[in-house]
């Protein structure tokens, strides 16, 4: 009887230690995340920065990086940026990048953008044998968290943190509905989607799955000690 009595509340007590789900707030409802939202100066917009159908840029008269977030559920990511090299600091790495396809906001608070498999960026390098080329680029992408505050000046401002929790520059919206390409295949290619390390990095941010006998056992164990603290107190 005792012993039927610690299972009844070990089982009671695993819907709350399983529904660890981030309740949105006024942190993430200042405004939705539809839109686009340009960083810096807001030169880098999306929906006019790539021409996918001959793998070239439009370049912008600054660096920074453009997020897009539509109701159906497709983002727009563009990017130019410069990569110092303190050995050699000559040999500065430009990059260009862009890609889209569909995002997913997880019930832990982060973001998943899943490429459509067109996505490409060029990188120059001046110091490297090959210094000027474009490659596919279509690499699954984790944001941790996420936040929207109001600024005095600029108006919504989005934050957003990469998988190890380090910040993005800070996100301006600049249109609301978004400004995006259309939401289909744009060039015709062979999709290579890197999922794995994003996917590891899915499981560090806390998206963990109970999916083997060991996690089953391990919650379990917990679970079982927790009924056993109850019953003592």
């Amino acid at each position: 009887m005792f012993l039927y009595g610690l299972l009844t509340i070990a089982l009671a007590a695993i819907p709350s230690v399983l529904s660890q789900a981030i309740e949105y707030n006024a942190a993430h409802n200042v405004t939705p995340i539809i839109g686009t939202w340009s960083s810096g100066s807001k030169q880098v917009v999306t929906g006019k920065f790539a021409n996918p159908s001959n793998l070239s840029f439009n370049y912008p008269p600054t660096t920074g990086v453009c997020f897009s977030f539509a109701d159906n559920g497709w983002y727009e990511v563009a990017r130019y940026r410069f990569n110092s090299n303190g050995s050699q600091p000559q040999c500065i790495t430009g990059v260009l990048n862009w890609h889209h396809g569909q995002y997913q906001l997880l019930d832990n608070g982060s973001i998943v953008l899943i490429p459509n498999g067109d996505g490409y960026q060029q990188i120059q390098d001046p110091c490297a044998a090959e210094s000027n080329f474009i490659e596919n680029y279509n690499d699954t992408e984790l944001y941790s968290h996420w936040q929207i505050f109001m600024d005095q000046n600029d108006g919504p401002k989005l934050h957003i943190f990469n998988f190890d929790g380090s910040p993005v520059s800070p996100l301006f919206q600049i249109y609301n509905p978004p400004n995006m390409l259309p939401t289909t295949q744009l060039r015709n290619v062979t999709p290579s989607i890197d999922t794995g390390s994003s996917l590891l990095a899915m499981n560090n941010a806390g998206a963990r799955s109970w999916s083997s006998p060991a996690d089953v056992m391990a919650l379990l164990s917990g679970v079982f000690a927790i009924g056993v603290a109850s019953l003592l107190l």
